[in-house]
């Protein structure tokens, strides 16, 4: 139990012999002095439970996960009143399910980047509404979350509405998927029908800094679709074939 743990931890507890020693005594009492603790008006019990149960709360810690990170603030917040007025175990299945919809929330909508070089020739991240391009005509656009059915349909809108008001008309969009440990079927489709829509538009679409295992999903089809020469081990060297195509076109 919480207040059980408390106890422990009050009391120096800090290895795996401590949590066998305060079964050993729980089950002596059980056993043995029930009869005594009978006698104990149910007030002083209380009164027990209750002062272990106010070193539990964590005001200053609370105040440094409010300041830090508002939204699991409000999970823990929430999951203290629910242990309060309805139970422990209540209190802890819904701490669960809020924090993985909290998770799930910041992966529905990741904050995406665009790459740049700035005056040291070190890559530095930009705003996605910026539209900005390290090349004319060759944007590199960073996916920070895995890729799955929930953030799909952000991949395919924010890349949409770079490539269509990109100035000047881009020649390349690259994805960079160094923060990508993960695509499901839901992303794949759209990364495929982002291929044809952008080779539609004349666009080559490529792709850098992919795990091993992500290239791997070969049941994807992707690097057949896309070609082999479309995946790069690093931006430099994709950033280096884009130059060396381009004075080629020109």
């Amino acid at each position: 139990s919480p207040t059980k743990t408390q106890m422990v931890d009050s009391a120096g507890g800090r290895t795996q012999l401590s949590q066998l020693v305060t079964s050993l005594i729980v089950l002596l009492v059980l056993l043995f002095l029930t009869a005594p603790l009978a006698y104990m008006p149910e007030a002083v019990l209380s009164a027990v439970v209750f002062l272990i149960g106010v070193e539990l709360i964590d005001i200053q810690g609370m105040k440094r996960v409010f300041e830090q990170r508002r939204s699991e603030f409000w999970v823990a917040l929430i999951t203290t009143v629910t242990v309060i007025f309805i139970g422990v175990e209540q209190g802890i299945i819904l701490a669960i399910i809020l924090s993985l919809l909290d998770h799930i929330r910041r992966g529905y909508r990741p904050k995406n980047l665009l790459l740049i070089k700035n005056e040291t020739n070190n890559w530095t991240p930009t705003p996605v509404e910026q539209h900005q391009q390290i090349e004319p005509g060759l944007m590199i656009y960073r996916f920070t979350h895995s890729m799955y059915y929930a953030n799909a349909e952000w991949l395919s809108k924010q890349v949409t509405e770079l490539t269509t008001n990109a100035e000047p008309p881009l020649k390349w969009f690259c994805i960079d998927v160094a923060a990508v440990d993960d695509v499901d079927f839901s992303a794949a489709e759209t990364l495929g029908s982002l291929y044809q829509q952008l080779k539609k538009q004349g666009i080559r679409l490529v792709v850098a800094q992919v795990m091993d295992d992500v290239q791997k999903q070969s049941r994807y089809h992707l690097t057949s679709l896309f070609g082999e020469d479309a995946y790069y081990s690093t931006l430099d060297e994709m950033l280096a074939d884009y130059k060396k195509s381009d004075s080629q076109t020109t």
